[in-house]
């Protein structure tokens, strides 16, 4: 069940990348963040209401508002450097630096006890492979050196938003997505108010923008779910592999041409799929 959530995790995030990373290309990346976050908080609280989830929230570390406020500004800040980067960089450039943020996480995990299996160790390693491949490094020089800071910064600030969603989500993994979406539609508000726009988005923007809010919100709970139901280290893992979605969508959408790295790496993902299964 764990790797089941953990890959459905992986869809939903490349998904939304795909969707976000199109839309930062006619719209500023903070204020695609900022309204897409918001549409995840209200997708939060009818999930709370319909399940009736709902947990009074106790303000101390065990609890999950401190873990969740972290996430969501973390993931905040991640989204719009991530965004920021695709839309001013390549690609084959971004891409492979922020998927990079799954090794925060998964040191903290190893470093706090886990034991994955010599195997599963090995499925990790080979799928880690997979999904850097996969999302078509490029290797030569010519690129500038902002959206590389923009991919430093998204890997950083994604793998301490999953650290802390794994530690909110031992308690209640929706309060936590729900506390991270309240926490980003904070952030939403005063960009509103600062900049007295609310991004010039359009109305055919707006099944868009509700589109990757669902998709980053129930991507972030299914991973929340997973490292509940198994060992951390092997559902952040699993969770790293959206960045073969986005290819995929953008050799299918926008028919973007991969590179044989990439089918590479789409095959190695899938070996150590395999094997983090079998062991």
């Amino acid at each position: 069940m764990s790797a089941i959530l953990a890959l459905l995790s992986s869809l939903l995030w490349g998904v939304a990348d795909f969707l976000g990373g199109n839309l930062t290309k006619k719209y500023k990346a903070v204020a695609v963040t900022a309204a897409s976050q918001s549409f995840g908080l209200l997708i939060g609280i009818l999930v709370i209401i319909f399940t009736s989830s709902w947990q009074a929230p106790t303000f101390d570390w065990a609890g999950y508002v401190i873990p969740g406020v972290l996430a969501g500004m973390l993931g905040f800040i991640g989204l719009v450097a991530f965004y920021a980067g695709l839309a001013s960089g390549r690609m084959g450039v971004v891409s492979p630096i922020s998927a990079l943020s799954v090794f925060i996480p998964l040191t903290i995990a190893i470093i706090t006890g886990e034991q994955p299996t010599t195997l599963q160790f090995i499925g990790m390693a080979v799928a880690l492979v997979g999904g850097f491949c996969a999302t078509g490094p490029e290797l030569k020089g010519g690129s500038s050196i902002r959206p590389i800071i923009y991919a430093v910064i998204a890997a950083f600030s994604f793998g301490g938003a999953v650290t802390f969603i794994a530690k909110g989500s031992q308690v209640s993994p929706i309060m936590t997505m729900t506390t991270m979406r309240a926490t980003t539609f904070t952030f939403a508000v005063l960009l509103f108010i600062r900049f007295r726009t609310a991004g010039g988005f359009k109305k055919k923007d707006v099944p868009i923008l509700f589109a990757i809010g669902a998709a980053d919100f129930f991507g972030n709970l299914f991973l929340g779910i997973a490292t509940t139901k198994g060992l951390v280290s092997l559902a952040v893992v699993l969770g790293s592999l959206f960045p073969i979605v986005t290819s995929l969508l953008a050799f299918k959408i926008l028919r973007e041409r991969l590179h044989k790295i990439q089918y590479l790496g789409v095959v190695l993902a899938v070996i150590g799929i395999a094997l983090i299964s079998i062991g």
